[in-house]
């Protein structure tokens, strides 16, 4: 580890260990740096690069604060780092997996957990993007709506922050764009369906087939759209 390394993970560690509590004030600069035996460069450097991390928030004229930390904040890097990972398409296979992975037994958890009103706007989202079949911008903004509400109502807010990073707005986009193309647009719209009446039914089995169905269907795919050698259709 580097010496800024070092000063990071003590920061951390009277986090960690509640000395600093979310919210708290860390004492100024020269005070943590003996605090910490730290020269005033390293302790300045550990707060920058926490500051970037949304650990710490460095508010001007008042002093560095640490943050709430809740995930929604800190996991809010993953999807940028997703959108980077967009040229890679090794990273973008082993990105679907993932999604595989954790949306199945995040729709059967909610499945057990949503309210009728969570699931009424679930509803509308997929009520929208059957009327917009044909407009990929509103089929692409109401299929992210749809997934964010169908997770929310699992009531995980870290569950929620890492599947949204994951699926990636742009990601999403060109998929569609590429689906409308392959003219499948309409399987995967019923898809969506099968999973809004699993969990009308708060049916915990049949909610995960039917996301594993979807993602699955999705993910297979993004693979013969890679294998083929075609680029996936720009997105916004």
């Amino acid at each position: 580890m580097s010496l800024t390394d070092k000063a990071i993970e003590q920061i951390r560690e009277l986090i960690r260990t509640g000395v600093l509590p979310p919210g708290s004030k860390l004492p100024p600069e020269p005070d943590l740096a003996a605090q910490l035996g730290l020269s005033r460069n390293l302790a300045r450097e550990a707060v920058k690069a926490l500051s970037v991390a949304r650990v710490l928030e460095v508010r001007r004229g008042d002093g560095t604060y640490v943050t709430s930390l809740q995930p929604s904040l800190l996991l809010e890097g993953l999807g940028g780092a997703v959108e980077l990972l967009q040229g890679d398409s090794a990273a973008l296979q082993d990105l679907m997996e993932v999604r595989r992975l954790l949306e199945p037994a995040a729709t059967a958890l909610a499945a057990t957990r949503i309210s009728d009103e969570q699931l009424a706007e679930v509803k509308t989202h997929l009520d929208a993007m059957r009327e917009a079949r044909d407009d990929v911008e509103r089929l692409n903004a109401h299929d992210a709506a749809f997934h964010r509400a169908v997770i929310a109502a699992t009531g995980n807010e870290t569950l929620l922050t890492l599947l949204e990073g994951i699926s990636g707005r742009t990601l999403r986009a060109r998929i569609w764009r590429g689906r409308v193309d392959d003219r499948s647009a309409a399987r995967t719209l019923a898809e969506h369906e099968a999973i809004f009446n699993a969990l009308s039914n708060r049916d915990i089995w049949l909610s995960q087939a039917a996301a594993l169905q979807h993602v699955s269907t999705t993910e297979r795919w993004l693979k013969q759209h890679l294998r083929s050698g075609a680029a996936l259709p720009p997105g916004r």
